[in-house]
């Protein structure tokens, strides 16, 4: 009887011993679970971050534009701005700096672009734009749908066409819905044809980050 009484006290000590052990062994599984989880979490984090345009846009991209030798297909770099990207064709210069994009074998021909705030006062936009044009000449206004034009609208173009070439003052909504301010300078020359039409290209791919 005393034997049998050893044996059932044997048996009971090792199911305690493997009950302790399978405790712990959960335990430390689920610690491990938890550590598991949150290294997930800050990299989750860290990988949510916004990537910015040259990451996500492709960084050159063929565009088909009419020349002076025709409807040809010509490839552009992409650029990045001051809280924009853009792309940019051979011969054109992007200055990230000033946030300018120019002719590179005459800098007169040139645009600077201004990211507008979400909150812009356009009707103030357009006094100021006209005040900045009148010293060129008289300022016509082509404001809303642009016919064959790569912009395809604008909320403001203003512009100045006179002995010295065209000027435009020119305010556009992006498809993301940001706003630019784009101020063009197209003085009389020969290399008029070779700035109008890469220079709009450009423009209608200028995209906020």
């Amino acid at each position: 009887m005393k034997n049998l009484c050893f044996i059932w006290k044997g048996i009971l000590l090792l199911v305690l011993v493997f009950l302790l052990t399978a405790c712990n062994g959960e335990t430390k599984s689920s610690d491990t679970t938890k550590k598991e989880a949150e290294a997930e979490s800050i990299s989750s984090s860290t990988s949510g971050q916004k990537p910015n345009a040259l990451e996500t846009r492709p960084a050159v991209k063929s565009f088909e534009m009419l020349t002076s030798k025709g409807n040809q297909t010509l490839e552009a770099t992409l650029h990045q701005g001051e809280g924009f990207s853009l792309y940019v064709f051979d011969k054109f210069t992007f200055d990230a700096t000033e946030n300018r994009l120019s002719l590179s074998g005459n800098p007169e021909y040139y645009v600077d672009i201004e990211p507008l705030p979400s909150a812009y006062d356009l009707a103030k936009l357009e006094v100021a734009g006209k005040e900045e044009l009148l010293q060129f000449g008289e300022v016509s206004n082509f404001s809303g749908e642009l016919l064959e034009h790569p912009l395809g609208f604008a909320d403001l173009y203003l512009q100045v066409s006179g002995t010295k070439g065209i000027s435009d003052y020119i305010v556009w909504t992006a498809e993301s819905g940001d706003a630019f301010l784009f101020r063009l300078h197209n003085p009389k020359g020969e290399d008029v044809s070779d700035f109008a039409g890469p220079i709009q290209i450009s423009l209608s791919t200028v995209q906020s980050e």
